[in-house]
């Protein structure tokens, strides 16, 4: 990898995200008004101090202008950005550079989706075009349920294991969003219900699935030397990582579905910058892309949080439990939250900003942000064989 990262450079200053759910009372507009007031008001500034917006959203709206006509912005520059599910962390990034370029000194990343109303289900890609019929036309559930059977085959884990496995992490996250008063199912669900849902796709269950859901979150970006002109506990850019399958792999007859290059890429390139060694230990928490229940598992190994072969065991463990060695998704994830494709980036942040500035709540709070100052979000976009990958890293501490 090639980049150079902006690390300490830039700094998170205001935040905001509206509950994630069935909005059916609210429309596009009113999303990115409530999140957008929210960050700014966190930020303590109105919207004519922003001197540049980047607006993420996959299905609701064509152009800047989705944002500047709600927000009723003014000769501002407004940059639409899409990039499947990574589409938040697209904003993010646009934002974060520009800040850093020396272009502007406030930016506000925002996204934002509201598809409830449309009857857009994630699980069957209803938002797809025709094609001429040689596309691949397996849903995005039936693609990630070949990597459980597949991860079990190739190291040694029973079907029955991986059952419990995998309803461990839906469990998990949804004890975690049962304690989010945004998240979108706020209510626990047992292992043995989860084991004995309705099936959607190969071994996966409705369980295993993450939910649509309307939402939207922001954030505001200023240099890392002016951070303090707007609040005493900002968040540091420490890493920024994209990276861009090329779709090879499922044409490639060595991928085994036990794994993902991208996202295994970019955690690479996010550690450098960061000058992370040892995620396992110096990572507080991480929000990661559950998009599924096994594309969880697969991550832990591909961020480095635990051996390749061994991630099954720590789940069982309860390594990434709330209150474990090292917390997963402790906002609920996509399982548990939410998943408005345009939103979701910025959403895993806004759990970051309020994990590691103390501000999650009694019932939330992680005991790792005492002794460690890092936060990882992780965000994809596609299918195993053919996705996008976005990882930041984020802190409370300039280094020295």
């Amino acid at each position: 990898m090639s980049s150079h990262g902006i690390k300490d450079r830039v700094a998170i200053v205001g935040m905001g995200c509206t509950p994630f759910g069935e909005h059916w009372d609210k429309g596009t507009d009113d999303l990115l008004i409530d999140a957008s007031t929210e960050a700014l008001a966190s930020a303590g500034i109105a919207k004519e101090d922003v001197d540049a917006f980047w607006l993420g959203t996959a299905m609701s709206g064509m152009s800047g202008m989705a944002l500047a006509r709600p927000l009723q912005l003014v000769g501002k520059p407004v940059t639409r950005v899409e990039n499947f599910c990574a589409t938040g962390a697209e904003a993010l990034r646009g934002a974060a550079y520009a800040v850093a370029s020396g272009a502007y000194d406030v930016a506000m990343a925002i996204g934002v989706e509201k598809v409830k109303d449309s009857g857009y289900q994630g699980l069957v890609g209803a938002a797809k075009t025709p094609t001429d019929g040689t596309t691949r036309t397996l849903t995005a559930a039936a693609m990630f349920a070949m990597c459980a059977p597949a991860y079990g085959k190739k190291y040694g884990v029973t079907d029955d294991e991986m059952r419990q496995v995998l309803a461990h992490i839906a469990q998990k996250n949804h004890y975690n969003g049962a304690r989010n008063p945004r998240a979108q199912f706020r209510k626990e669900v047992s292992v043995e219900t989860i084991c004995n849902a309705p099936l959607m796709a190969g071994g996966l269950g409705v369980y295993d699935c993450s939910g649509v859901a309307d939402g939207s979150a922001a954030l505001i970006v200023v240099r890392a030397e002016d951070a303090h002109r707007y609040t005493d506990t900002p968040l540091y850019v420490k890493a920024l990582s994209f990276v861009a399958g090329n779709c090879s792999g499922n044409a490639d007859p060595d991928y085994d579905y036990t794994w993902f290059p991208e996202i295994h890429m970019s955690a690479q390139d996010a550690y450098k910058q960061a000058g992370v060694t040892d995620p396992r230990s110096q990572i507080a928490m991480a929000e990661v892309h559950d998009c599924f229940t096994p594309a969880e598992l697969l991550i832990m190994e591909d961020l480095g949080f635990a051996e390749r072969g061994t991630a099954w065991k720590e789940e069982l463990a309860g390594t990434f439990d709330l209150h474990g060695e090292l917390p997963v998704n402790p906002d609920g994830g996509l399982k548990s939250f939410g998943h408005p494709v345009g939103a979701s980036g910025l959403r895993m942040v806004f759990e970051a900003w309020l994990q590691m500035r103390g501000e999650a709540g009694p019932d939330r709070q992680i005991d790792t942000v005492n002794d460690r100052k890092l936060a990882l979000t992780h965000n994809l976009g596609g299918y195993p064989g053919e996705m996008v990958s976005f990882i930041s890293i984020t802190g409370t501490e300039l280094d020295a």
